[in-house]
């Protein structure tokens, strides 16, 4: 079995660029919720030193120097480029695995490996041809190869025009190579355990595949020992061609100013609870238990600080939004309290398990829920956009929701915001 890791180059910068090619070389970030923070960095940024996470205000005299446009996320352009990245990539391989928003795992079972490293160029212009965004490929026998072969496919640290395969590689060479990589490229390989693995003297991609597997799984974990295996050509991990199935839900955003009042927060809740709901639908689940939190700004120590969470239980696991609702705005009631600025609120769906696979209750109702009518806003809201049916708790003006102000249009699912050429 090999693998085939694809993954988007600067994915949300790309996808800005593919609709106005006028951003073409010019440095360009996009910004987290509420404009925050830089989520993601085109080339030329990078070039200049700024790092992921950097609070965009930090930013303002640099950009201004260097001329560093911003882009507030654009979550749904983003999601509905990515769909049609993966409907391409899927046509070469009944085997996928969609990893992130970005990236994916190909099988490459019945392929010569002769041909790899020509499916991968075909792959890159596939993408761009009928997407328009640019991708790289790493080819390797696991699935911790191919992530670390795509790492060395964008640094141009081996491989050709974007496409590395370890297979045509020789073992000396993959030695060579491997010494020249830090640890903490590897897949699964953070901060905190790249600090712990350089007190072993393993500072090194070489280094952690030749160290001792049984020693690693004794002092940090059997995940760990998987890993050294994985880089040493064992295949541990398989495709997930069926994601499976989300153990809890959450749905939660910063204000763009704060909230004071109860009235404002339960606009907030049942916004996200009905998020949190639609997911819980699709993956055909319900929920037994509904967890809501508030909180103030934790960095504004001018204004009195408080947070607190509250978990519901429900008599009849569900995923009606309507009853979800209720009991989130009932344990809602219950944490808030006066005379706080609220800078975020959430939701969590708990203990949820597949639909029809729910304990029966002695004097409840054999459908606790509304399925058909679900099904209506689920449809409709698919159909003509977030929020087309919606519970009037919601509300209708919504002045907490997050600050974009850098927003680009979404040019793929709103006919007005449609591209026009001249």
């Amino acid at each position: 079995m090999s693998f085939a890791l694809v993954d988007g180059n600067n994915f949300y910068v790309s996808c800005e660029r593919m609709f106005n090619p006028m951003l073409e070389g010019k440095p360009i970030v996009v910004l987290s919720n509420n404009d925050g923070c830089v989520v993601a960095r085109s080339a030329e940024v990078k070039a200049l030193g700024v790092k992921m996470g950097e609070p965009w205000f930090k930013l303002k005299a640099l950009a201004k120097r260097h001329g560093i446009l911003a882009y507030s996320s654009n979550y749904t352009l983003y999601a509905d480029m990515s769909n049609r990245m993966m409907r391409v990539l899927s046509t070469y391989s009944p085997q996928q695995e969609i990893y992130s928003i970005d990236e994916c795992f190909l099988g490459l079972d019945g392929f010569s490996p002769a041909e790899f490293p020509v499916m991968g160029q075909r792959m890159r212009q596939h993408v761009k041809q009928w997407v328009g965004l640019p991708v790289c490929v790493g080819i390797a026998p696991t699935k911790t190869l191919a992530k670390l072969a795509n790492h060395c496919a964008k640094k141009d640290l081996a491989g050709a025009e974007g496409v590395c395969d370890f297979g045509q590689m020789s073992a000396a060479e993959l030695d060579s190579l491997f010494g020249r990589i830090k640890v903490g490229e590897v897949w699964g390989v953070g901060r905190r355990l790249t600090e712990r693995l350089a007190g072993l003297g393993i500072v090194t991609v070489r280094d952690l595949r030749d160290a001792d597997a049984g020693m690693l799984r004794r002092e940090f974990s059997v995940v760990l020992e998987r890993t050294v295996l994985e880089l040493r050509g064992f295949s541990c991990l398989e495709l997930e061609e069926l994601a499976p199935a989300k153990k809890q839900i959450m749905s939660s955003r910063s204000f763009s100013a704060c909230i004071h009042t109860l009235p404002e927060l339960e606009e907030a809740v049942s916004t996200y609870l009905a998020r949190a709901a639609e997911k819980l639908r699709r993956q055909g689940s319900v929920a037994e238990a509904v967890q809501v939190f508030i909180r103030t700004n934790p960095f504004n120590q001018n204004h009195p600080q408080y947070q607190q969470a509250i978990t519901v239980p429900l008599t009849q696991a569900t995923s009606d939004t309507v009853r979800l609702t209720r009991a989130a705005l009932w344990g809602l009631k219950r944490i808030y309290r006066p005379g706080f600025a609220y800078q975020k609120a959430g939701v969590m769906l708990m203990d949820l398990h597949p639909d029809g696979q729910t304990q029966g209750v002695l004097f409840g109702t054999t459908s606790p829920g509304r399925p058909a009518l679900m099904q209506v806003m689920d449809r409709a809201n698919a159909r003509w956009g977030r929020g087309t049916l919606r519970l009037a708790v919601e509300g209708a003006k919504k002045p907490w929701q997050m600050k974009r102000d850098h927003m680009s249009p979404a040019y793929t699912t709103r006919w007005e915001d449609l591209p026009r050429v001249n």
